[in-house]
């Protein structure tokens, strides 16, 4: 069979990453204008290069910084709510390509959309052990509309996407060497003749400091990265526990909560604390960020117990509290804002640029045109890893498949929390965070229809009837065998012609959508055409 050539190993994920490297890096500069959320994370981005912390810019600055007026921002500090790591990769594209580039205000964020894609096939082909569908899950991610938006907009929410799904990966290389280790160490227990008591507590865990510190990284990036944190913090214990069950630990439960979970604890947090915290050493090491020396101020440094505590520390926590309640309370009406009930039927997607023209103006051959960059997913992509995720979470109740379990852990991170903030301003384009695992999902379900997954999709067995001598018995067991060997060659085969058929389908229409994910100019009817709901508009 093609897929089971050796080169497929090599040819088809090199092909995958090549097709999101054109489609994130193809016209990135194009507009030249800030778009959207752009006019805070790229001139945040250049003020925090140039002074170490993000400054204030003047009225109407956008227009004058696409202009190549780069250098007009001030020394005073702005309240910024984000913390500083996404800024500061995308001002190293800034400071590379120049500061008046469009290219250079995107091109780490289409880098990082780029590396996503291989590392979501890495996870895939760790999770599922096949390459076909590590293959699959890239090429869904390469081709999926809010994926390449998100890759060609200068925004925060990339890094996050990729810091977690790192973290993702840690945990998930972790879940293998943890369970190796305890099986080993019970098994010299049995050797020994010993009780195994409560069970190991294992300290040498490297895969957890790197999820520790990925997703630091992520909270470096935006708050929401403290979600998945807290979600695999809560899955490592439990799975912890469950590994103790299996190895044959009495007491299994109890010695994980009691002593595993402190050492998981004192792995995993203190690395991501660090890194946040890192993250603003330009905040510390300058003496004019925002509240940077606000317990200097008359009355405002602590007393009694916590006296002590440096200023700049006291300072930092009181900038903390308030980036914490502007977002819990922010509420101000924006006409692209999303309900997070909605954003897995993806009823209202982001505008983040429109830009109409009459014919004859800024080359426009039609009666009218239309550019825009709408963070609109592939529905057929979407809607479907939506259907797989649902299923999922029947099984997950049914047989209890630890890939599922992980796959839906991670879409609790990057999803469930949202809907404790229903009445927060919020918008389409922050499920990027969870998409690597709705995709996952989705091959899941892909994997499970194809046979490709041991231990998944299985779950009936074919019974025959029993002959009553020997002879008998032996010729229908044979006869049975062929015709469930013909059966299973049979789907099979028709189970690849639908997933292909699916795969061109969502291909097709991701060409039919690439124009409104790019900012090309196509007719107004052309953009219409795309309006497949009422709220798209």
């Amino acid at each position: 069979m093609l897929l089971n050539r050796r080169w497929f190993s090599w040819a088809g994920p090199l092909a995958v990453v090549t097709l999101a490297a054109i489609l994130r890096l193809w016209n990135l500069g194009s507009p030249h204008s800030l778009v959207f959320d752009e006019t805070f994370y790229v001139k945040d981005a250049w003020s925090l290069f140039n002074n170490g912390y993000e400054s204030t810019w003047p009225d109407k600055a956008d227009t004058l910084f696409a202009a190549g007026h780069t250098d007009i921002f001030s020394t005073n500090p702005a309240f910024v709510v984000h913390p500083p790591l996404g800024k500061w990769l995308i001002s190293l594209g800034m400071a590379a390509f120049g500061p008046e580039s469009s290219w250079g205000w995107r091109i780490a964020t289409a880098v990082i959309g780029v590396l996503a894609v291989v590392l979501l096939m890495l996870v895939a082909k760790k999770l599922f052990g096949s390459t076909v569908l590590a293959v699959v899950a890239g090429f869904l991610f390469a081709i999926d509309g809010n994926a390449i938006v998100m890759s060609r907009v200068a925004l925060l929410d990339n890094s996050v996407m990729f810091f977690a799904l790192l973290g993702f990966g840690a945990v998930l290389l972790d879940r293998d060497r943890h369970s190796t280790r305890l099986a080993e160490w019970m098994a010299r227990r049995r050797d020994a003749g010993r009780e195994p008591g409560w069970g190991p507590t294992i300290w040498w865990r490297p895969w957890l400091l790197a999820a520790g510190l990925a997703f630091g990284l992520a909270c470096s990036v935006k708050w929401s990265g403290l979600y998945f944190l807290a979600a695999f913090g809560l899955y490592l214990v439990v799975v912890d526990a469950l590994a103790r069950r299996r190895a044959g630990i009495a007491f299994w439960w109890s010695a994980a909560v009691l002593k595993q979970a402190p050492a998981t604890f004192l792995l995993l947090v203190p690395a991501a604390v660090t890194t946040f915290l890192l993250s603003w050493t330009g905040w510390f090491v300058t003496a004019e960020g925002f509240y940077r020396n606000w317990a200097a101020s008359p009355g405002a440094a602590w007393t009694g117990a916590l006296a002590w505590v440096p200023d700049s520390v006291q300072s930092f926590w009181h900038y903390q509290v308030a980036a914490y309640t502007y977002h819990v309370g922010l509420a101000t009406p924006h006409p692209y804002q999303a309900n997070p009930l909605t954003w897995l039927f993806m009823t209202r997607p982001t505008s983040m640029y429109y830009q109409g023209s009459a014919l004859g103006e800024d080359g426009c051959d039609f009666t009218t045109c239309s550019e825009a960059i709408t963070g609109i997913a592939n529905p057929v992509i979407w809607w479907a890893a939506t259907a797989a995720i649902l299923y999922l979470v029947y099984r997950l109740a049914r047989y209890r498949e630890w890939r599922v379990g992980l796959i839906l852990m991670g879409m609790a991170g990057g999803y469930l929390p949202w809907l404790m903030y229903l009445g927060r301003t919020v918008f389409q384009f922050y499920t990027i965070a969870f998409e690597p695992y709705l995709l996952l999902g989705l091959t899941c379900v892909i994997g499970i229809f194809l046979g490709l997954l041991p231990g998944l999709g299985n779950r009936s067995a074919t019974t025959a009837t029993v002959a009553t001598d020997a002879a008998d018995a032996t010729v229908a067991t044979a006869a049975t065998d062929a015709a469930a060997t013909e059966d299973t060659e049979r789907g099979r085969r028709t189970g690849i012609r639908v997933v292909v058929g699916y795969l061109i389908a969502a291909a097709l229409v991701s060409a039919f959508f690439y124009p409104l994910w790019t900012g090309m100019q196509t007719s107004f009817q052309f953009w219409q055409l795309h309006i497949w709901l009422p709220s798209w508009r």
